[in-house]
């Protein structure tokens, strides 16, 4: 058994080999499985920025609403 039969390589080849959900939508809910399936696309390719952005923004607006708390705190005491 090689690094390469891991269960978690097997099961990515796995994954990359199945045709997906798509072959299971009735053609009503195409459209909106397109939809989907270009979120996904998205996030393969862009979620590592996506969620290193989003990181960035919580931690802005958390901090501006430390901030903000500890004014209003100061100015009430």
């Amino acid at each position: 058994m090689s690094d390469d039969d891991s269960p978690e390589a097997v099961a990515e080849q796995s994954a990359q080999q199945a045709g997906g959900l798509g072959e299971i939508i009735p053609d009503p809910l195409m459209p909106a499985w397109r939809q989907v399936e270009k979120v996904q696309a998205f996030r393969r390719t862009h979620g590592e920025k996506y969620v290193g952005v989003l990181e960035l923004l919580t931690a802005l607006a958390l901090t501006g609403g430390y901030v903000w708390w500890l004014l209003i705190f100061l100015k009430v005491l």
